[in-house]
């Protein structure tokens, strides 16, 4: 009995022990956690648990992708895009063979591919090898077609009165100082082209947000700013146009109207490209003209053969 009395005591006195160390332990796991933990930061305990919290919401979503997606279905048929044209389209673009044909050939075949109840606007398309970026390779110069280009062209000059006089004998819509301004004010626009005497420019300056982007500014190089109104309302009403190349390196120009026949636009085109000819740049290297292409409003392009380089 002694014996067992002595090692219910031990037993007693061992308990209070073993509990003294997992006191002691969960003291020590507490304090590592808390050290392990930054107060702010990726490395804070209140990151952690939104980073863990991100993972299982992405893998649920997951799963629930697995289990809702469906079985495609067949590839859509995309039609080619002739088939997706008009059918007046689809008729005359059977003339157009794969192949350069002569400016003349060219010409003629434009009249013919015209799908378009109105007297449509022969086009010229031409892609040139130079880099508009450069100041002497941005091609940009006017001409007049012998033959005009089949629109008519309302002048506005903007002048002191005496040649505002001048500007109306010589064919001019408008032509004012004050009173223009007054309707440019306004918002009134009723006009194709604007010629301005190098004095009169600056009274523009604050209209040039209006008429910049509608290419009514006028211009040194397009010879609308110029000290000759006379001369410069004549050939604006003859016919005279203007053609740059734009951001693609691509000159866009309308030769004239299909009703003109293939004679006149023939003329009209030579003018044109033995304009764009003289305008090559002396520091290209390489091929200037690189493709050429005619076409009418709505009608199929024609390839041109390249005889300019």
């Amino acid at each position: 009995m002694a014996e067992e009395a002595k090692k219910d005591e031990k037993i007693v006195e061992e308990t209070p022990k073993a509990e003294e160390t997992t006191a002691e332990e969960v003291k020590e796991t507490e304090t590592t956690e808390k050290e392990h933990y930054a107060k702010s930061g990726k490395k804070s305990k209140k990151h952690i648990e939104e980073v863990k919290a991100e993972e299982e919401r992405q893998a649920r979503k997951a799963e629930n992708a697995k289990t809702e997606e469906k079985p495609k279905g067949a590839a859509p048929i995309t039609r080619p895009k002739i088939e997706r044209r008009g059918k007046k389209y689809q008729k005359v673009a059977k003339l157009v063979e794969k192949k350069p044909y002569s400016l003349k050939d060219a010409i003629d075949l434009a009249g013919k591919t015209s799908p378009v109840k109105f007297d449509a606007t022969v086009e010229a398309h031409v892609r040139l090898g130079v880099d508009p970026r450069q100041a002497d390779q941005n091609i940009r110069t006017t001409i007049v077609l012998p033959n005009g280009n089949g629109k008519t062209v309302r002048v506005a000059v903007f002048a002191p009165i005496d040649e505002c006089k001048k500007a109306t004998a010589a064919g001019a819509d408008i032509a004012d100082d004050e009173n223009f301004l007054r309707a440019l004010e306004k918002g009134t626009i009723d006009f194709d082209v604007l010629i301005a005497t190098p004095q009169y420019m600056p009274k523009l300056g604050k209209f040039a947000r209006v008429l910049g982007p509608k290419g009514l500014m006028p211009n040194p190089k397009a010879g609308t700013v110029t000290t000759d109104i006379e001369k410069a309302v004549k050939e604006a009403k003859a016919g005279k146009v203007e053609y740059r190349v734009d951001k693609q390196s691509v000159v866009h120009i309308g030769l004239g109207k299909v009703s003109f026949g293939t004679d006149k636009l023939l003329e009209n085109a030579n003018v044109f490209f033995d304009s764009l000819k003289a305008q090559r740049p002396a520091s290209l290297k390489g091929a200037y003209v690189k493709s050429v292409y005619l076409t009418t409003s709505q009608g199929p392009s024609i390839e041109v053969e390249n005889l300019y380089n």
